[in-house]
């Protein structure tokens, strides 16, 4: 057969008759690239089959792209999951409690403390308990250390009865007179303590042989109001002299300074607590200023 030179199909490789089928679908396929015909205008057998190869890939991915994606879904490793758990509190901190209390729980209350001035805040803070709640009393509490010099022990057994009328007056929107009273007189007896036992903290924890009390309650009604080691300490200090230290007061003195750990089990603090029960890894925030003295342990009637 003559080659002719005019321009000719491309004919597939079986046979030399015309794909109309295929041309047919070809215009209905969104393709515009042409392949440019060899200049001679004649297009041997290898050329189209290079030429068909090359169409035919195109077409793929023009469908390729054309075919919706689809959705595999991923594997779901369990192990590489981080769920999200509510931190489990104590049940009297709701959801409803201020922040300030919140942060009282998770950072203060049931911390053992040994410091000398922070233990004669909280016991001062517990006497007020008599007469206001713990979030009222921390919304105040800047008030408090200024009213009461904070609560520095030596500084508050200097006060005259001219100064004490002072406070009296001045803090009589805080708290009765009697209970001001008691927080500045009790100053002079803390004192004498310190003189007899080294220190106000050696004198307090040899109530619980050093060892801080873990309650272990599960539910908050199982919680008192007073044990009898809150007794005793109460009975001790008012031989003493201190005013305003009944047993109710006194126990929650020794919770809030965790001489109980009254967290109750299932929250997250009890475990901690009982991590910081050692006196040279207290987490408090004050710097242990009495440690000479005599041996608390010596001659100790109190344990139980």
């Amino acid at each position: 057969m003559s080659s002719s030179p005019e321009l000719r199909k491309i004919l597939g490789p079986g046979g030399n008759r015309v794909r109309d089928l295929e041309e047919q679908k070809r215009k209905k396929e969104p393709i515009k690239t042409i392949l440019p015909l060899p200049s001679n205008g004649s297009v041997d057998s290898s050329s189209s089959d290079t030429s068909i190869k090359k169409i035919v890939n195109l077409k793929r991915r023009v469908e390729m792209t054309k075919k919706p994606a689809k959705v595999v879904p991923h594997r779901v490793d369990t192990l590489s999951l981080v769920v999200s758990v509510p931190v489990k509190r104590c049940d009297w901190i709701t959801p409803n409690s201020e922040p300030l209390y919140i942060s009282f729980h998770d950072e203060e209350w049931g911390n053992p403390v040994y410091d000398d001035t922070k233990l004669y805040e909280l016991l001062a803070l517990s006497q007020a308990l008599a007469e206001m709640t713990w979030p009222a009393i921390l919304n105040k509490r800047r008030i408090f250390r200024k009213l009461f010099d904070n609560f520095d022990p030596a500084s508050l057994a200097n006060v005259n009865e001219k100064r004490l009328r002072s406070l009296t007056e001045s803090g009589n929107s805080l708290l009765s007179e009697p209970k001001i009273r008691a927080i500045v007189e009790n100053a002079k007896h803390f004192q004498k303590i310190q003189q007899e036992f080294g220190s106000f903290s050696n004198y307090c924890w040899r109530f619980v042989n050093h060892k801080s009390i873990k309650s272990g309650f599960r539910y908050a009604r199982q919680v008192p109001v007073k044990t009898p080691k809150s007794e005793l300490m109460s009975k001790d200090l008012l031989k003493r002299g201190f005013v305003c230290v009944g047993p109710t007061v006194m126990y929650s003195f020794m919770q809030v300074a965790g001489i109980f750990n009254d967290h109750l089990i299932t929250c997250f603090r009890y475990n901690e607590c009982n991590n910081n029960n050692v006196k040279e890894h207290s987490q408090t925030k004050l710097v242990k200023t009495d440690t000479q003295g005599r041996d608390p342990t010596e001659n100790n009637t109190y344990e139980s």
